[in-house]
């Protein structure tokens, strides 16, 4: 008989999407407050994988190995996106969209470390140090990057890790959702949202689907139909990259294998990191199809779909996936990062954007909390509130800023496994060190801060300036 098994699961999720989707076009909160179908789904999934799965014999392991790989696409889609070099790339708020990115980044890692640390030190000596990185794992990363960098410290004694990871992540979409809502309606109140486009704004409420007759972002095709579909060239390249990516890695472990345990234990930390081996792939091959006169033949309107079906796949699978059970063990320090995670992106993260930027600041900063929170489809969803027709250069300016901040972040990345060493081999320096590396980056933050912001850094005037 045919295995039917994946072939189930994605049916199930298709089927939970569907009804995700309806509920948004009916549900006025989920209008108000832009809940994606994704979110709904995901929350229905994680009812149904916990309860009724079980009863017919179906396991949320698929759930999380299909977040694991979405992850990868996603990011090579976005990868082999090709740029517009005739666009103007704003040069002179490169540094502050970077800053306020980086930012983030430090605080959420430095203050959740420094949390869990105290932690340890007086109600919960046994608890795993590295569930602090949970925190920027989940909000600032996603649900792609806070499950596979999580799975290795299941083996390291962390039980439940990829659980409670996908769970600091759902807890970041609904604060980036209810909580950019919430904003919104501040900015409208205090006036940091020009009347004319207030007026627009107010009362509306999105269903999720374009009015009957009125068409969104189009995706071109870009080969001759009787050769190969655009969309099956699209998905090929992409799935080419993957392979890479995957060849890449265990070309690496052959070459370790000689060094036995410790090689072993490198291997895990990359494999969790495969993510980063896929952006360097991608970029190899976007390099060499440029060299060739070739990248033409991508249509960014293409792998922005693809981008967008991993993403919304990888949102409802990684609530899916979630454990009740695993997570209930831990209820105490999550809900303390979770308050630590909506201090600092809803009180830290507007008022330094207000003093930071020189133009636009509350549409930078709805889109900076949006993907301090969850995704960047959260920030633009936020984004689109206040400016529909994209017409500020906030999001522009935001992909040009993450071009940069991806390499400097990249330390913290593969630095993440200092605090589970710190507890497997009983020594404390390392959980040490990865404090001080993530103080150093917020300490560097807050210089280049001063240095940007001039007089505004500190200046007194409530949340958010104008």
């Amino acid at each position: 008989m045919m295995n039917f098994e994946y072939i189930i699961h994605l049916g199930i999720i298709s089927l939970f999407l569907l009804v995700g989707a309806l509920l948004r076009t009916r549900v006025g909160f989920l209008q108000k407050f832009l809940i994606p179908s994704s979110i709904i789904a995901g929350t229905l999934m994680l009812i149904f994988y916990n309860y009724i799965a079980p009863r017919l014999n179906l396991t949320a392991d698929f759930l999380g190995d299909l977040v694991y790989h979405l992850l990868n696409i996603s990011f090579i889609a976005t990868m082999l996106r090709t740029s517009d070099k005739s666009r103007d790339k704003r040069k002179g708020v490169l540094a502050e969209g970077t800053v306020s990115i980086v930012a983030q980044y430090g605080l959420q890692c430095f203050l959740a470390l420094l949390l869990v640390f105290i932690l340890t030190k007086t109600i919960m000596p046994d608890l795993f140090p590295a569930i602090a990185l949970t925190l920027p794992l989940g909000f600032e990363l996603g649900p792609g990057q806070a499950y596979s960098m999580s799975l290795p410290w299941e083996s390291m004694g962390f039980e439940g890790a990829t659980s409670v990871g996908l769970c600091m992540a759902a807890i970041g979409f609904l604060v980036g959702s209810v909580g950019g809502v919430i904003l919104i309606n501040i900015g409208l109140k205090k006036g940091w949202v020009d009347k004319s486009i207030a007026d627009k704004i107010k009362g509306s409420a999105g269903t999720g689907f374009l009015a009957r007759g009125k068409n969104g972002e189009a995706a071109y095709s870009k080969t001759e139909s009787e050769s190969i579909d655009s969309l099956t060239y699209h998905i090929a390249l992409i799935l080419f990259c993957y392979l890479l990516s995957w060849g890449l890695l265990t070309l690496l472990g052959i070459v370790l294998s000689p060094f036995g345990a410790l090689a072993d234990e490198l291997m895990n930390s990359l494999w969790g990191v495969n993510f980063i081996f896929s952006v360097f792939v991608a970029s190899l091959v976007k390099m060499i199809m440029g060299k060739l006169d070739i990248s033409y033949t991508i249509d960014n309107g293409t792998m922005n779909r693809i981008n967008g079906l991993a993403v919304d796949l990888t949102v409802a699978s990684s609530l899916g996936a979630i454990s009740i059970v695993a997570i209930a063990h831990y209820w105490l320090p999550i809900l303390l990062l979770s308050i630590l995670g909506i201090f600092i992106t809803c009180f830290i993260l507007p008022w330094y954007c207000s003093r930071l930027f020189k133009d636009y600041q509350f549409f930078r900063m709805l889109l900076l909390f949006g993907t301090a929170t969850g995704t960047l489809p959260t920030g633009l969803a936020l984004l689109r509130v206040v400016d529909p027709e994209f017409e500020s250069p906030a999001s522009t300016d935001y992909v040009y800023s993450t071009s940069i901040v991806f390499f400097l972040v990249i330390p913290i990345i593969l630095c993440a496994n200092l605090p589970a060493y710190s507890y497997v081999q009983n020594r404390p320096e390392l959980m040490y060190l990865m404090m001080a590396i993530t103080f150093a980056y917020t300490l560097a933050c807050i210089i280049a801060y001063r240095i940007l912001a001039g007089k505004r850094a500190f200046q007194r005037g409530g949340l958010f300036l104008k």
